[in-house]
């Protein structure tokens, strides 16, 4: 994408986000997560078929640990049908394995606003044969929903996700049930721009979907729309600039330690639905064409 279109992209997916419209939103949610999910779905199906796309903008400086998979048999138990395990690293450099993913970041979106940390599965969609990010757990300071439970308040007692002058990532989250935490300080100071992985990157991202507790039969992957270059590279910390003081995400099935860890230095900008829905979407080619479109309908 050059320059002007990209800008055009950017400019665009901030522009439809709104501080008063998320506020109004916030509210409704936290109402109707007092209502049974079957007739959430249903009120969810009936005001998503004329929604339009959604912006979506990761703040600068969201961050990412992979885990090898310990146990495999009880990760595998964790995917929605139709799903297999593959092999997958954060950077080309890294030679790929079984793993799981640990994303933090800061948000802004047209439906909420917070942060956010979220467990990852990789694994292979078996009907498309995508590689996909399954969003297996997460802790959220915001409204959230998802296709098994719904839409629920804020799920955190504390969620830390910030930096500070000398260059360090901090992250001090604590789900409100005590399940789930994260204690980790970062030092960017020796980190370097690397290639990432553009399978898991690009195409990853445009098939997501739940699994572990938040798995539902009737949930579908949904993708994401944004400009692939934003995927080339990322942040590559050294571990020994990493101190991870307490992790409980996937503890039952991943390894102890991680074996990468990346930050992305700016914000990434896309666009989404408000709810679930599969894209049509499936590969870079399919990003450019879509961008474009959107930069033609900005100016």
């Amino acid at each position: 994408m050059d320059q002007p279109d990209l800008l055009r992209f950017v400019k665009q997916t901030e522009d439809m986000i709104s501080p008063r419209e998320v506020g109004k939103l916030h509210q409704r949610a936290e109402m109707l997560s007092r209502l049974p999910v079957p007739l959430q779905k249903v009120i969810v199906a009936r005001a998503s078929g004329d929604d339009p796309s959604i912006g979506f903008v990761v703040e600068p400086y969201c961050f990412f640990l992979t885990y090898e998979i310990a146990d495999v048999d009880e990760a595998v138990r964790q995917l929605p049908p139709h799903y297999e395990l593959v092999p997958a690293a954060i950077f080309e450099s890294t030679a790929p394995r079984y793993c799981a993913i640990v994303g933090a970041f800061n948000i802004h979106t047209s439906v909420f606003w917070g942060s956010r940390v979220e467990l990852y599965l990789i694994a292979e969609d078996q009907r498309s044969g995508m590689m996909s990010w399954i969003i297996c757990d997460y802790e959220s300071n915001t409204i959230n929903y998802d296709p098994g439970q719904g839409f629920s308040a804020a799920t955190t007692s504390r969620s830390i996700v910030t930096t500070t002058h000398r260059g360090d990532v901090v992250l001090d989250v604590v789900g409100a049930s005590g399940t789930n935490r994260i204690a980790t300080v970062a030092s960017l100071r020796a980190a370097s721009m690397e290639p990432l992985e553009q399978r898991l990157w690009v195409e990853g991202n445009l098939s997501v979907d739940y699994g572990g507790r938040l798995k539902d039969p009737g949930s579908v992957p949904f993708g994401l729309v944004f400009d692939p270059d934003e995927m080339r590279q990322a942040l590559q910390l050294p571990l020994d600039d990493v101190t991870v003081e307490e992790n409980t995400f996937g503890s039952s099935y991943l390894a102890d330690e991680p074996f990468e860890a990346a930050c992305f230095p700016y914000a990434q900008h896309f666009l989404t639905s408000s709810f679930p829905t599969e894209s049509p979407i499936t590969d870079r080619a399919g990003l450019e064409d879509a961008i474009d479109r959107v930069a033609v309908e900005a100016e």
